[in-house]
């Protein structure tokens, strides 16, 4: 992805982030790195510590990750935060210079327009409903646009609240790679970039889609054995009023946590030929801080004869393939013996395959003719057998995924650049 974006008629190129949490924090980094805005506003609401020194001690350090001048110019590279300013509330990271905001959080009264900043990457998860007007109570995604940004991508799936409302048209799902090609520049003002789990998802599903088509796919599942996120408990405690998922209250260092995930229905937005097929997902959340996995069981309709067409060889061939195709190294195909912390800080790919572990069975389903079809009351010319087999495959794939920096803000930073590149042509 081309990181530059030309300047035209005096416009700089602003990026504005709202929030700091887990993705906002690590967005900032992405595009220090790259270089793509000459200036970028991050909007936090509150007063954090005692100064704006310890803004830039959070922005630096990382327990994952390590720290932002390690990442960014290697083990033996200093410290690049420097001209710290308390009174304007600026600094200069290793060149770029960031303001950090922290007066409101009502994403309407945040000062988009005063800093030029027509790109929002809206990192809260709290701003999900495209159709809540700018001036919802608690703020929406639609009041950054009245405040002064052309474009918002929301760094989580859409999720409208009032049942009976359709999306909106000015708003699209897109996983770069998979559908930015329905992305419309003219149109779209509300983007959600989906999630970590659906874009490896979907770079998961999208080879078998083109091989096989949603006809021979039967029906598909996948579990993503999830590392923790923020809104998990460090220690037990007790639920809110009203809640009904007492899981999310236990402690995440000390348990396996069955959960949820919206995988399924975002991935419907972004591969429309999804919805043809019955998915069920399922998430499992485990205490590492990233490096998370999805295990994907596909049933597949496999051609008549003596052996199965439809192999471990076949299966892994396919992701080969998508690998050399996909130009950009979304999608990464390898058999080593990989463990978690072997994802972490894996630059590039939504999903890493782990072909070592693909393996299929395929077994042979008996239909019974006289119930499936209208037998004539007289005698057929030619006699009818009385059932027939069906070979049906299942194929169980492993993907990896750093879900927090290697994967998923990586390619949110690439879906950022292209859209900024439409704004600032």
């Amino acid at each position: 992805m081309e990181n530059k974006i030309k300047m035209i008629s005096g416009r700089k190129p602003v990026l504005g982030i709202n929030g700091l949490g887990r993705i906002g924090k690590l967005t900032l980094w992405q595009h220090i790195s790259r270089k793509t805005f000459s200036e970028i506003v991050v909007n936090i609401g509150r007063k954090v510590g005692t100064k704006l020194e310890d803004v830039a001690l959070y922005i630096e350090k990382d327990s994952t990750y390590g720290s932002l001048h390690q990442f960014l110019h290697g083990y033996k590279a200093k410290r690049v935060i420097e001209n710290i300013n308390e009174e304007k509330g600026t600094m200069l990271i290793d060149g770029v210079p960031v303001t950090i905001l922290r007066e409101t959080r009502s994403p309407r009264l945040i000062p988009w327009d005063k800093y030029g900043a027509k790109i929002v990457v809206e990192s809260t998860g709290k701003f999900k409903d495209p159709t809540a007007p700018p001036d919802a109570k608690g703020g929406s995604a639609r009041g950054h646009l009245e405040a002064g940004a052309e474009k918002v991508i929301v760094s989580a799936p859409l999720k409208i609240k009032e049942k009976g409302l359709s999306m909106p048209e000015d708003a699209a799902t897109i996983v770069i790679g998979i559908n930015d090609d329905k992305y419309d520049h003219a149109k779209h003002h509300i983007i959600s970039a989906a999630s970590c789990t659906t874009t490896c998802l979907a770079y998961m599903i999208k080879p078998l889609l083109d091989y096989f088509s949603s006809k021979k796919i039967l029906s598909a599942s996948m579990a993503t054995i999830h590392a923790a996120t923020g809104t998990q408990e460090v220690l037990d405690r007790l639920p809110e009023a009203g809640a009904t998922d007492l899981r999310k209250n236990r402690s995440i260092m000390n348990n396996i946590i069955l959960t949820t995930t919206g995988a399924a229905k975002t991935l419907g937005l972004v591969i429309p030929e999804m919805n043809k097929i019955g998915f069920i997902a399922e998430s499992v959340r485990i205490p590492i801080s990233t490096g998370s996995l999805i295990i994907l069981v596909v049933a597949l309709s496999d051609e008549p004869g003596n052996e199965p067409i439809i192999n471990r060889n076949l299966i892994n061939n396919i992701y080969r393939d998508a690998e050399q195709k996909e130009k950009r190294g979304y999608i990464k195909y390898t058999e080593e013996q990989n463990v978690s912390s072997d994802i972490i800080g894996h630059f590039g790919p939504a999903t890493i395959i782990e072909g070592n572990e693909t393996h299929t069975r395929t077994a042979y389903v008996t239909f019974d003719l006289n119930k499936l079809l209208k037998i004539p009351a007289e005698p057929l010319s030619v006699q009818l057998p009385n059932s027939m087999e069906i070979p049906v495959t299942q194929a169980v794939i492993y993907g990896w995924y750093d879900n927090e920096m290697g994967s998923y803000t990586s390619m949110l930073g690439d879906l950022t650049v292209k859209i900024a590149s439409m704004v600032y042509q």
